[in-house]
């Protein structure tokens, strides 16, 4: 990351994966809350930030990462950009080449 977005709610945006103290999350929602899901071995964790706390998070531009509290706890958060397979089958197909 070269550039520190400037608010969690912008790099949220863009995001296509999180993490949360060290556990990847790829089921998230920023609706209300910012809803964050995933399962842990077999437990299912889940978190769940009012956008007031979202707002508060603060970046730290060693660690990449943003602290953000539940109210109780500090959590450490990354907003990663996963690799997103295109379909390259069909677009080959289309253009009539492989």
């Amino acid at each position: 990351m070269t550039d520190a977005p400037a608010t969690l709610c912008e790099s949220l945006k863009t995001a296509t994966m999180l993490e949360i103290d060290g556990l990847h999350i790829w089921d998230f929602f920023l609706k209300v809350f910012l809803t964050m899901e995933c399962m842990d071995g077999r437990e299912r964790k889940t978190w769940r930030f009012t956008l007031e706390q979202v707002r508060a998070a603060t970046f730290d531009a060693a660690k990449e990462s943003w602290t953000i509290n539940d109210g109780t706890d500090d959590h450490s958060l990354k907003c990663l950009d996963a690799f997103t397979p295109s379909n390259d089958v069909d677009e080959l197909e289309e253009d009539g080449s492989e």
